[in-house]
């Protein structure tokens, strides 16, 4: 049954989080914390902030990992079959349309329309990362970290995964 609820929540996930990685993450969030209770939300954070220092695709390295933690090698194998299936499926059933449909004025719109719901989650997303960061580590780490980290990213152009390492390293010796 673990099985079924693991390719299930990826599934839905994925074929919702129109707009790639950015826009499931906070789907994915919504069934792995929220509705299955299978991480907290300091621990999907984590996750996120590990899976988006390592190369490829988030929303898989996140299912791997998601999947393993809850049902083994296994539910790895069902996390990323769930997430992968959806775009597969797509992909195969649609690719005779992309010609015709990619320059209509409502399929552009249709996309655009989209835009700002993802922004929305995200934003909702980020805040509650806020509100847990706030709640573990205090005001002065939350305000030198994210001043820290808008200066590196701004202004010394560093890559944001080495900003996420550096962070973790700073929370692994500080706040451990």
């Amino acid at each position: 049954m673990i099985y079924l609820e693991i390719f299930w929540s990826f599934f839905i996930a994925n074929l919702l989080g129109y707009g790639g990685g950015p826009a499931t993450i906070p789907l994915i969030q919504i069934e792995v914390v929220n509705e299955r209770d299978w991480m907290t939300l300091s621990e999907f954070g984590d996750l996120l902030a590990i899976a988006n220092a390592l190369p490829g695709p988030i929303a898989t390295k996140m299912a791997g990992f998601i999947g393993y933690e809850i049902g083994g090698v296994v539910g790895s194998i069902v996390a990323l079959a769930a997430t992968i299936l959806p775009s597969a499926i797509a992909v195969i059933l649609l690719f005779k349309f992309v010609n015709l449909f990619k320059d209509s004025p409502k399929v552009k719109l249709m996309t655009k329309s989209v835009q700002p719901i993802i922004a929305i989650l995200l934003a909702v997303m980020a805040y509650q990362f806020f509100l847990t960061a706030f709640e573990n580590s205090g005001i002065f780490h939350l305000v030198l970290l994210t001043l820290l980290s808008f200066f590196t990213l701004s202004k010394l152009k560093i890559h944001p995964s080495l900003v996420i390492i550096g962070a973790l390293l700073y929370g692994g010796i500080f706040l451990s």
